[in-house]
């Protein structure tokens, strides 16, 4: 039988619970169940006046509408009060009757710059001890990763740092005296035959720098998060989140002491990609007693040059021998930030046969870098070359657990804004602060 739905008036009364409404298999409804936050209120007791002035917005309603936007996808605040207006799962879930009026979306980022980037690490690490009570942190394996984030700023915002002091040099009073000049430090080693390159920055969000991920796209203005997943359940044990020209490396060893504090237990296994195959890293792992499954960087299959690897280095001597006999002895006044420099007699080279390929025609010998931790390198080299099973057995949790985390935090979170010209960087930079400390959720 055919049926018709007659348009009736608005209802007066609803004969039913407003949690009758949303589906039982709804996300909201499930994280409900299981969600506690009935400490927040004395946690960000410092933040409120207790007797006197407005009554301000439930800091658990806040909270709970910020999670809605994140398992919703919403990223922007002023969607995500659109979508509770009509949301029925929203709206009980960050406890509002039908009736009610929501806050402002302005609400939301007055709340996060109120509260501060450091509370909200506070609520990281309590969400995480809760996640290692129901046993879902074992804290023994840890993947590491870090990916760069596009920051919500417009190409037209970019300048360089030589526009900006010329315009502070017009600002500065005419009348005051030039300072003598001086004449810069001399450089040690060849002389720059191109002038240095200019960096540019943002004028709107200078936090952000230039970087890319490969050497085939272009440098965009973006942040750098690193995160450290555990290999158990995929739980997000750390976050930190820098610029982008930041070097992941040097990250590695102060993320791993961040999880022990938390977890109070050695990380005994750390997967990671080439971007920390760094000696100083290897060397420093075998020290703390920690298993590296960090794949050395692939060397150039037909390099133009003899390679460093085709040299022999003495660590008891601090002695080099080249693929031709001849020693290559360090230079104590050339220390490298990474390492030392070793350098061959120009009259060794001179009648070397191979000169022409291991080095140029305007040099005069050789001279390769041996960085920090060296051997403990050349042993991961070893290591790898062996094709062992069980070791990229371990590589593959890698790959799913820690780049699969930036993977969805990027599909569902780090959306591209629709006007390239809107910015809000202090948002953004909140946003960025307190969603990627949210990631465990999932």
């Amino acid at each position: 039988m055919q049926g018709r739905q007659e348009r009736w008036q608005e209802d007066l009364f609803v004969a039913c619970p407003l949690r009758a409404l949303v589906p039982e298999d709804h996300i909201l409804r499930r994280v409900d169940a299981v969600l506690d936050l009935s400490w927040i209120h004395d946690a960000v007791r410092d933040c409120y006046c207790q007797n006197n002035g407005r009554r301000s917005i439930d800091p658990e309603s806040a909270l709970r509408l910020m999670l809605a936007g994140f398992f919703e996808g919403i990223v922007r605040d002023r969607e995500l009060m659109r979508q509770a207006q009509v949301n029925l799962a929203i709206r009980w879930f960050a406890g509002y009757r039908l009736d009610q009026k929501l806050p402002d979306h302005s609400s939301l980022t007055v709340i996060r710059q109120r509260w501060g980037a450091e509370r909200f690490k506070q609520f990281f690490e309590r969400t995480v001890r809760a996640c290692m009570d129901a046993g879902l942190v074992d804290g023994k394996m840890v993947h590491l990763d870090a990916s760069l984030i596009r920051a919500d700023v417009s190409w037209e915002s970019l300048t360089t740092e030589y526009i900006e002091k010329t315009i502070e040099w017009n600002k500065a009073d005419e009348f005051e005296p030039e300072p003598a000049p001086s004449e810069p430090p001399r450089r040690r080693g060849r002389p720059r035959t191109n002038p240095p390159k200019k960096k540019k920055r943002s004028t709107t969000d200078p936090d952000a720098t230039m970087a890319t991920s490969s050497q085939k796209q272009r440098l965009e203005p973006s942040y750098k998060q690193h995160t450290a997943v555990d290999d158990q359940a995929g739980v997000v044990v750390d976050v930190a989140v820098t610029t982008g020209e930041v070097n992941e490396g040097a990250q590695l060893v102060e993320q791993i002491e961040r999880v022990e504090a938390l977890r109070e237990v050695a990380v005994e296994t750390v997967t990671a990609d080439a971007a920390y195959a760094h000696g100083a890293n290897y060397q420093q792992l075998e020290g703390r007693g920690t298993d590296a499954v960090i794949p050395p960087q692939r060397e150039p299959r037909k390099p133009k040059r003899i390679p460093a690897s085709r040299f022999q280095y003495d660590a008891k001597h601090h002695v080099v021998r080249c693929p031709g006999g001849k020693r290559l002895e360090r230079k104590g006044s050339c220390e490298s930030p990474t390492g030392w420099y070793y350098r061959a007699r120009a009259y060794d080279c001179r009648a070397c046969p191979l000169r022409p390929r291991c080095f140029g025609q305007r040099a005069n010998a050789r001279t390769i870098v041996i960085v920090d931790g060296y051997e403990a390198l050349l042993r991961a080299r070893r290591r790898w070359r062996r094709k062992d099973e069980g070791l990229r057995n371990l590589y593959g949790l890698h790959r799913w657990r820690a780049e699969g985390a930036h993977a969805e935090a990027k599909t569902r979170l780090f959306q591209q804004p629709r006007c390239p010209q809107q910015h809000r960087p202090e948002q953004h930079r909140m946003a960025i602060t307190y969603i990627d400390r949210l990631l465990f959720e999932l």
